[in-house]
């Protein structure tokens, strides 16, 4: 059975100020789901709530991933249980290479360094250096079979995560690194933001490359311009912290042409105190 993720009826809180209102919605893998909503629907709010971010506050509902309730899990436990989120603004972390970053990162969501800290205990010694992560070879093998797959330039790997980056190139770094982590359901918040056409074509092919049969898709965006390279079969509308209407691709050209009045006026002006996703 394919790994699902269920919101269910999810009501979330920021700083006290309500912003998700009952969001329901259930992506499978294999499946690519479009989120797409104006300025202000609450869009980041849900993504940061389903990575587990602390200063989101789940007031109703659930999350499940597969049968099982997440919200008692931290950040990186929902990780290691299959869950991935690229950020809309990536963290530049000057002095940490993508290559380490990304065998810590690995080492982590595959069990190497758990399995290490249950070894130093049952044996009671100290744990010797580089045990608890992935073994140099095996990494340096797979992260240039991932690269090369992206197109990616081995000296990439190299430089300093996001340090000085482009904003294309920040995309492709959290491309690589949902190929290295291998998730089951990923949430790609805004990964068009920023980018001219160029960088968008790059990046979308680099997601193309990895959907299949094993990952599950939610697309968060503003525009109709990223799903004419990447396509969903289901595309839902965002708007005032819930789902106000779902459908097939062409809700996403029926959206691109007529914008987001419609949405205004059927469903009511925009929430006091939604911030900006």
């Amino acid at each position: 059975m394919p790994t699902e993720l269920v919101i269910k009826d999810l009501h979330a809180s920021v700083q006290g100020k309500p912003i998700l209102q009952g969001v329901s919605l259930t992506i499978s893998q294999g499946e690519v789901h479009a989120l797409m909503g104006p300025n202000g629907s609450g869009k980041s709010t849900l993504a940061y709530t389903i990575a587990g971010h602390p200063h989101y506050e789940v007031t109703g509902g659930d999350i499940l991933l597969n049968g099982e309730s997440i919200l008692g899990l931290a950040p990186d436990e929902r990780a290691k249980a299959g869950l991935f989120l690229a950020f809309q603004y990536p963290t530049a972390i000057p002095g940490v290479s993508m290559a380490n970053f990304l065998r810590q990162a690995v080492s982590a969501v595959r069990g190497y360094t758990d399995r290490a800290k249950q070894a130093v205990t049952a044996g009671g010694g100290a744990k010797p250096i580089g045990s608890e992560l992935m073994p140099m070879r095996e990494f340096r093998k797979e992260l240039t079979e991932k690269m090369e797959r992206l197109h990616m330039d081995a000296a990439f790997a190299r430089r300093y995560l996001n340090d000085g980056f482009s904003g294309g190139e920040k995309k492709r770094a959290e491309i690589l690194q949902m190929a290295m982590l291998e998730p089951k359901i990923a949430v790609l918040d805004e990964t068009d933001s920023g980018l001219d056409i160029d960088a968008l074509r790059v990046v979308a092919e680099g997601v193309n490359s990895l959907i299949g049969p094993h990952l599950g898709v939610l697309m968060i965006t503003h525009y109709q311009r990223l799903l004419n390279y990447i396509k969903p079969q289901f595309v839902h509308v965002f708007y005032n912290g819930h789902i106000v209407q779902s459908g097939g691709p062409g809700l996403a050209l029926e959206l691109e042409a007529r914008g987001y009045g419609w949405v205004r006026e059927k469903y009511g002006e925009p929430m006091v105190g939604q911030e900006k996703a």
